[in-house]
């Protein structure tokens, strides 16, 4: 199939719809999330709170603020997959005949594995002492976060989360229908980290096999305590790096004893 034009009187129009996708889902995922949890079903929902108290409004608005500049940042990134795909440089293919339904499914979750080790190494990244304070700061001053923290980032920290996407396409044969999917997961599972409440059961992080994903215990306590909990969907590196916090399965359970 011929390769998709990038003709550079559009890139306003293609920006502009990059930014409606990655803003369309923010509200639907992380701000039904908040609609849900913060507000319809707060009373609900109270037992399985993290935190028992609630973020200040001006830091909520602080968090959508930053996640609004993020999605902008995003947006060139997606301009820059554009770009590359008209010089012939990804792996995109837009018949999913070609390489089958099965390695759609396997694509996705190799994109995901990926993205998940890519964000714990620039995570640890910018954790260093002489990063933290110019780079990631910003996402943690969402010390108790809600699902509007999810994507609120320094303009730097967006870029360095921005190139997994690029790394994707030209690393690996991927349909746009599987883009899309990888990009539906990580906002879920995104705002799944920066809910505030356990929705998952007891014996979840003891479970042989369910222990390997992360909940949102697990990112609750990354916000509070900050030296710990590094990963992203996957708590495969935080259990072969020792990066766990030594009580994450003990405040899960304590959590959960509340409902």
């Amino acid at each position: 199939m011929e390769r998709f034009f990038f003709d550079e009187n559009n890139v306003l129009l293609v920006a502009a719809l990059e930014y409606a996708g990655f803003l369309l889902r923010y509200l639907l995922i992380a701000g039904g999330a908040y609609l849900v949890f913060y507000i319809w079903q707060q009373k609900r929902f109270a037992s399985i709170r993290i935190q028992p108290k609630f973020p200040e409004k001006n830091m909520i608005r602080m968090e959508i603020l930053y996640s609004l500049s993020t999605f902008a940042i995003f947006s060139c990134s997606g301009l820059f997959i554009f770009w590359l795909e008209g010089e012939g440089l990804t792996q995109l293919y837009f018949d999913i005949k070609e390489y089958g339904v099965t390695w759609l499914v396997v694509s996705v979750s190799l994109m995901m594995l990926m993205h998940d080790t890519w964000f714990y190494w620039s995570h640890r990244f910018m954790h260093l002492k002489s990063v933290f304070p110019y780079v990631h700061k910003v996402h943690h001053l969402s010390i108790n976060p809600t699902p509007m923290a999810s994507f609120s980032f320094h303009p730097v920290e967006a870029v360095i989360e921005a190139a997994i996407f690029p790394i994707l396409v030209v690393s690996l044969p991927l349909h746009p229908l599987a883009i899309v999917i990888f990009l539906f997961l990580m906002t879920v599972m995104n705002v799944v980290g920066h809910l505030g409440y356990e929705i998952l059961p007891k014996g979840f992080t003891k479970h042989w096999f369910f222990k390997w994903s992360n909940t949102s215990t697990h990112h609750n306590m990354h916000h509070r305590l900050v030296k710990c909990n590094y990963g992203l969907y996957f708590n495969f590196w935080d259990r072969v790096m020792g990066t766990n916090h030594k009580q994450y399965d003990e405040h899960f359970e304590e959590v959960k004893s509340r409902s």
